[in-house]
């Protein structure tokens, strides 16, 4: 791979840590993605949150050099960002129309997803110049149209419409009840604006199969190399490897603590690694481990390595007693995710998900982008 874009300090020998972007590896995963449409349905990104903590420069490169066109962003100064980066794409902003903010929507192009009679009357009397997506609820209960409001519009149309949209709430379990009910739902709402496209699926939803994929959908988490759903088969290729510096091994006698608290105490004398990384740097404080709880494991040289006692806002401890002492050595660095431990093992040991993790990456850690896409997505 190919090392496209440099974050790192101008003294490497000072960085704590570094973030490794592939963005060879996102660009596959969205070509993969887009390559499960059916009937014609395009494949468009989530990107917002700084594409989910990687930043979004690159990565929106990225993903415009793999062939996505449309993108969804969760607030207007988002949607500004990629209209920057990427002149020519459909931006949709997914927190719907600020009020007073239509003309900041049109001067950027931005297309706002309309959740409210509210928001639809403040669209159509700004005389905004561009189409917009309608939001319908389906059974989330958080933004959206309801059937009755939904209803009531579709009689009088007074505004373009480029999409009408739902979103899912258990298509991460393929199994529940809900998704079906979500489907027939948004069937029937949909069916009173014809002839304009329709997107339900996430990127849990496009796993659901072809009755989920309509006109567009709008991957995001599988986008960045975590598993959507409960199906193996969405757990894509990984792209983002944090790894981060030891600054100090030292060993820990049988019977005495570590930590904050002492809520670990060793079983047996043990060799211990402080690393540069804690929950200022989005290394979850639940991440930790207690004498009755295991916490998430670091991995260096083909050795898992668990984490020991409490996690600190700097540092943060792991057990390193089967490594090579040549190896596990002061300014060596361990994984903490990415190919070896995967995002969303470490987010499962820490009680989250994998997209709390990513997106709470701090600004402590070197950062570099690695793999050069070409316009279809291979490695080069």
């Amino acid at each position: 791979m190919i090392d496209t874009h440099s974050g790192a300090s101008a003294t490497p020998a000072i960085d704590n840590g570094r973030i490794t972007v592939d963005l060879a590896a996102l660009a596959a995963n969205w070509q993969r993605l887009a390559g499960m449409m059916t009937n014609g349905a395009a494949c468009g990104a989530a990107v917002k949150a700084d594409c989910y903590g990687l930043g979004d420069a690159p990565c929106l490169e990225a993903l415009w050099n793999a062939g996505c066109r449309t993108y969804f962003v969760a607030t207007p100064q988002e949607g500004a960002a990629v209209r920057r980066h990427l002149p020519e794409a459909t931006v949709y902003i997914l927190n719907g129309l600020y009020p007073g903010a239509a003309g900041f929507y049109a001067a950027n192009g931005l297309r706002p997803c309309l959740g409210s009679p509210d928001e639809v009357a403040d669209w159509r009397n700004a005389g905004a110049p561009l189409p917009a997506a309608l939001h319908v609820d389906t059974g989330i209960s958080r933004l959206g149209l309801t059937a009755e409001e939904a209803a009531s519009l579709a009689q009088n149309t007074p505004l373009e419409l480029s999409l009408i949209m739902s979103h899912l709430a258990c298509a991460d379990t393929p199994g529940d009840r809900m998704n079906q009910a979500q489907l027939a739902r948004f069937r029937a709402l949909a069916d009173l604006f014809p002839g304009v496209p329709r997107s339900l699926a996430n990127s849990a939803g496009i796993f659901l199969g072809p009755d989920f994929h309509f006109e567009l959908a709008r991957p995001g988490i599988a986008l960045y190399g975590g598993q959507a759903s409960a199906l193996e088969e969405s757990r894509l290729d990984p792209v983002v490897t944090l790894e981060v510096r030891i600054l100090q091994v030292h060993t820990l006698p049988k019977g005495a603590p570590i930590g904050y608290g002492a809520t670990f105490t060793a079983p047996r004398d043990m060799r211990v690694a402080m690393v540069a990384a804690g929950y200022a740097d989005g290394f979850l404080r639940a991440a930790g481990s207690t004498d009755g709880k295991a916490g998430a494991e670091a991995w260096l040289a083909g050795h898992r390595l668990p984490a020991l006692g409490r996690v600190s806002m700097d540092m943060s401890a792991f057990d390193i007693s089967e490594v090579p002492d040549d190896i596990a050595i002061r300014g060596s660095f361990v994984e903490l995710f990415g190919r070896n431990v995967s995002v969303d093992e470490t987010a499962d040991r820490a009680g989250t998900i994998g997209y709390e993790l990513l997106t709470s990456l701090g600004h402590r850690f070197a950062r570099r982008y690695v793999g050069t896409p070409s316009q279809h997505g291979e490695r080069s």
